[in-house]
């Protein structure tokens, strides 16, 4: 298993344009989640609609990952893609197989000119 893929095979890293498409393909589907480690502040400022917010700066950062369902889908974002990066590590670690990063983060996202609120 290589350090970019999940234990069920799945790619990790998707450069922006490959997680919008997975967002749109996405659309209405109760078992993918569009999860943001930001900070409130940070999440205010902009965010990918339809995204939930889980601070990974907070104290209770594992907890609140613990409440999530593990059977569900979920692109991961933060500002540049590292907190992302570390939080599919806890997931993993925890039993979450299906999982993404977007590389480069919102940044990266907002580099390539797509849409946030």
């Amino acid at each position: 298993m290589s350090a970019n893929k999940t234990a069920s095979g799945h790619e990790i890293d998707l450069d922006p344009n490959s997680a919008w498409e997975m967002i749109q393909e996405n659309k209405g589907n109760s078992n993918f989640v569009l999860l943001d480690v930001r900070t409130p502040g940070e999440y205010e400022e902009s965010n990918i609609e339809g995204s939930i917010l889980i601070n990974y700066q907070a104290p209770n950062f594992r907890e609140e990952i613990q409440k999530l369902d593990k059977d569900k889908t979920y692109l991961v974002y933060c500002r540049s893609g590292m907190r992302a990066a570390a939080s599919i590590d806890i997931m993993m670690e925890t039993g979450f197989q299906k999982l993404h990063n977007v590389v480069g983060g919102i940044m990266g996202w907002e580099n390539c000119g797509l849409p946030v609120k």
